[in-house]
């Protein structure tokens, strides 16, 4: 029986330890059924002791609530429930096999399901020994890693001492011996803690190799074993509770063999394929680590008896083999080490991933929704102090408000980056984009505010507003006339704005405009460049002082 070392396999080296969880979950919950299905002959002893009624009781309760495609695929499983079904056909009969019932069914089971706790508890803690070993050892060469890698900067240090006064005429003779004499102990000391790496280094690669490819099969074998032998057990159960009522009831024997062809459909090899199928993800095992020289910039002033330095082309590590990059693979048992993960999780199972990105997109949406909620409690308060401006400055609101909008524009874009990648997981990588495409129409607007495609302003209903569009010949009258209208105000931009609309003005940051039109309650305002030029910019973007008196009118 290999199917959960096929599994640990193709998972070992990656998410190896969510793997772990999972059949440790899978074997309690196999021992769970047990239990239950032996609670179920309890209970049915008790009950064959009394009227059909209450044996048709057991029946409907030990029936799935659910629906098939939510219940279990396992044979264990589908073979209990045929049994079920048989049972309900003979419900009318009396309790005549409680006593025989009881001992060879109901307390073999007891008992072979406390065999089994005390087996999986055996080789679960086998499990976490060998990831401690594992662990020791880890840190013992990051250790002796971290070590080489200090002494070979010291050892640099040294020699740009020892170098800048060789080469200076005032340095007198012994500041120069002590300076040299400091470098030979330096790159011994350097020497020493290489070796130790070197050696450290291999003994990990060494133990990690017989973890990955000795001992954690192994393990997992012994519980792919104990969970066949359940499996078996169930069914020879299964067999037993009919057999016994076969050969005391003939009235109902073929109910009975009805109940023993259900026991001989449980199959352990198809039931450990479902798990394989199940939890298996297509990862490869680790390599092995490689050697990382910290010592080649050191220029030896002596006979070199240190050992070999692993390189590689170009004198550079190999990225695919980088400690840096490798160090924190996922680990089988215990506490791993915080590993690092990709963005986008596609590092994750599909199915995995999926839930993942799920989940964070909700996050998000609820990061989101407080964002909205401090923003409008933000601009209701702004309100208030600007018709009450003895409560407070409405002024010292802006940059807070202006803080709560760039943090919703990021939790936007964040949202729909997740949304794609969740869309290319699920085949729908199109329909999603179209709902969201308005997000990214202007990537050149400032971070925290949307183009005029999906502009906003401070007030929440003027959200994803467009510039007003005037009648065509209303348009060109207001712009193309000899007669100005004049400035009322003057605007500082407080963002960039392209003005890819029609009707919009481009501005720069910080560049300094004439308002000749209030926002009239769209999110816009008209305003004047010095050079004449006219145009709509959003509200949100600029910091408005209305005037009586203004340069341009």
């Amino acid at each position: 029986m290999f199917y959960f070392c096929i599994l640990y396999y193709h998972t070992c080296s990656s998410l190896s330890k969510d793997q772990f969880e999972n059949l440790d979950k899978h074997t309690q919950w196999g021992i769970d059924f047990l239990e239950r299905y032996a609670k179920f002959v309890k209970e049915r002893l008790e009950i064959e002791q009394t009227y059909a009624k209450q044996l048709r009781s057991l029946v409907k309760k030990y029936c799935p609530k659910r629906s098939k495609e939510d219940e279990p695929r396992f044979t264990s499983c589908l073979s209990f429930y045929s049994i079920l079904n048989e049972l309900n056909d003979y419900a009318g009969q009396r309790e005549v096999v409680a006593e025989e019932m009881g001992h060879k069914v109901y307390g073999e089971l007891m008992r072979y399901s406390q065999d089994l706790k005390g087996e999986r508890k055996h080789h679960l803690q086998e499990g976490r020994k060998a990831q401690q070993s594992l662990d020791q050892c880890w840190k013992h060469m990051d250790n002796s890693k971290k070590k080489f890698e200090r002494e070979c900067k010291e050892a640099e240090k040294s020699q740009l001492i020892y170098e800048r006064l060789d080469s200076d005429i005032n340095a007198t003779k012994s500041e120069v011996e002590k300076a040299k004499s400091q470098l030979y102990l330096r790159q011994h000391m350097a020497e020493e803690s290489k070796n130790e790496y070197a050696a450290q280094l291999q003994n990990f690669n060494s133990e990690q190799w017989k973890h990955f490819n000795v001992a954690i099969p192994q393990i997992f074998k012994n519980l792919q074993d104990m969970d066949g032998r359940r499996t078996v057990k169930l069914g020879e159960m299964y067999q037993s509770f009919a057999e016994v009522e076969q050969r005391v009831i003939p009235i109902i024997s073929k109910c009975l063999e009805g109940m023993v062809t259900a026991a001989k459909n449980v199959d352990e090899r198809r039931d450990s394929g479902i798990v394989v199928e199940s939890f298996k993800s297509g990862f490869e095992p680790p390599g092995d680590f490689p050697f990382e020289d910290f010592s080649q910039n050191i220029q030896r002033t002596g006979s070199d008896g240190t050992i070999g330095t692993p390189k590689t082309e170009g004198g550079k590590p190999d990225p695919k083999h980088a400690v840096s990059r490798t160090k924190n693979k996922l680990w089988l048992f215990g506490k791993k080490p915080k590993a690092p993960t990709l963005e986008d999780l596609s590092h994750l199972p599909p199915e995995q991933r999926r839930k993942k990105l799920q989940q964070r997109i909700d996050e998000l949406n609820k990061e989101l929704q407080k964002e909205m909620d401090q923003r409008d409690a933000l601009n209701k308060m702004k309100d208030v102090y600007e018709k009450n401006p003895q409560m407070g400055d409405p002024g010292s609101l802006q940059p807070k408000i202006s803080e709560t909008i760039c943090n919703m524009e990021k939790l936007r874009s964040e949202i729909h980056k997740n949304e794609s990648w969740l869309a290319e997981v699920e085949g729908k990588h199109g329909s999603r984009s179209e709902r969201r495409a308005s997000a990214d129409v202007n990537h050149h607007a400032p971070h925290g505010r949307e183009s005029p495609e999906g502009s906003y302003t401070d007030d929440h209903s003027q959200e994803h507003r467009s510039p007003p569009q005037p009648d065509p010949h209303e348009f060109d009258y207001e712009f193309d006339d000899d007669d100005p209208l004049p400035a009322i105000g003057h605007c500082k931009a407080l963002y960039s704005f392209d003005g890819s609309n029609e009707g919009t003005l481009v501005m720069k940051e910080n560049e300094v405009l004439y308002i000749i039109e209030e926002d009239k309650g769209d999110g816009w305002t008209r305003v004047r460049k010095q050079g004449g030029e006219e145009g709509y910019v959003p509200t949100s973007y600029v910091e408005i002082s209305l005037e009586k008196n203004s340069k341009g009118s």
